[in-house]
């Protein structure tokens, strides 16, 4: 066996005073220099006090302070969007949310102006606007927050029915209690700015009640549907028809100018013969009887115009021969 040595070691000489002061103040100006200096983020303020009173409000970057406690500073967020949330939980923001499978009750289930219950989630976002009021005038803020905003958005759905909850007041809804709970929290003088009130899903509670809410969701969507459907029918009938209407129209006109320029031409045409018939009575007959035997005949074929004073007729016809025109 090796043998070992268990003499106790000897204890260091004794400091000199000289050295022990100086590491007093090593350790002291260590002291003063973490104490004494603080940053401040970007988005951020502090609110520094002077045992334990207020003092000032600095702004973000590098800044100084009193050391040993005697000035202390206190860093709000006063440029972040904080959010609340209401009938749900979110596990893990991101591309794909993940939400906690557990159920508030306490927090969505609310009764409607006409005795329904409904169940809705919602969200608040908000800054803080005043980072001492913010600090100071309230206790607990979250919980403070989180009570005034459950009690104006039950006020809000208490006066309205679950129909108009679901559907059309939805939007009414978020804005007036963007404005009550931004009255509420400035008469609390909180500190805060509510910047959004969002319902993110309001539906009947589970089981038969909310079965029978989607037969109706169902049914005004097939309404709507069938309305669509109409308009979209009476948008292609009715310019079709009208379409159809107008060109009747205009074939009409047409038809009408067409009748009456030829009745005007006629007209123009029978004052000019009337006028060359004064001249010349007998040429104008003839030529008006050579005209209407032309206009009568003009489509017919194989026709012999024979002289009524013609005593024999045989020595004009060719027998064997197929007439090749008219005579006279």
């Amino acid at each position: 066996m090796s043998e070992r040595d268990v003499t106790p070691g000897k204890f260091p000489k004794k400091l000199s005073p000289k050295a022990l002061w100086l590491i007093i103040i090593v350790v002291l100006v260590l002291i003063i220099a973490f104490s004494s200096f603080y940053t401040v983020d970007q988005k951020a303020q502090a609110v520094i006090l002077r045992l334990g009173k207020f003092n000032r409000i600095a702004g973000p970057g590098l800044h100084y302070k009193l050391p040993f406690g005697i000035e202390k500073n206190y860093n709000v967020p006063v440029q972040r969007i904080l959010k609340e949330e209401f009938g749900f939980r979110t596990v893990r923001p991101g591309i794909t949310t993940v939400y906690s499978s557990e159920d508030y009750p306490q927090e969505s289930i609310m009764l409607t102006g006409d005795l329904n219950i409904v169940d809705v989630e919602w969200i608040i976002q908000y800054r803080i606007s005043d980072p001492k009021a913010w600090l100071f005038n309230v206790e607990n803020q979250e919980k403070t927050i989180r009570d005034i905003s459950q009690s104006v958005i039950n006020l809000l759905i208490g006066d309205r029915t679950v129909l108009d909850v679901i559907g059309a007041q939805r939007a009414n809804i978020e804005i007036l209690g963007q404005q009550m709970m931004n009255d509420v929290y400035k008469k609390y003088g909180l500190g805060i700015r509510v910047t959004t009130v969002k319902l993110q899903n309001v539906v009947p509670p589970k089981g038969d009640v909310q079965n029978a809410f989607e037969d109706v969701n169902k049914a005004i969507q097939d309404r709507s549907k069938f309305i669509n459907e109409g308009k979209e029918a009476y948008n292609q009938a009715i310019p079709k028809a009208q379409g159809e209407a107008q060109r009747v129209i205009q074939q009409a006109e047409g038809y009408a100018t067409e009748r009456v320029n030829n009745a005007q031409g006629n007209v123009h045409r029978f004052l000019a013969i009337l006028k060359e018939y004064k001249k010349d009575p007998t040429i104008t007959r003839t030529r008006l009887y050579y005209e209407m035997y032309e206009n009568v005949f003009k489509d017919a074929k194989s026709v012999d115009l024979i002289d009524k004073n013609l005593k024999n007729f045989v020595p004009f016809k060719s027998i064997n021969t197929e007439p090749q025109g008219v005579q006279r």
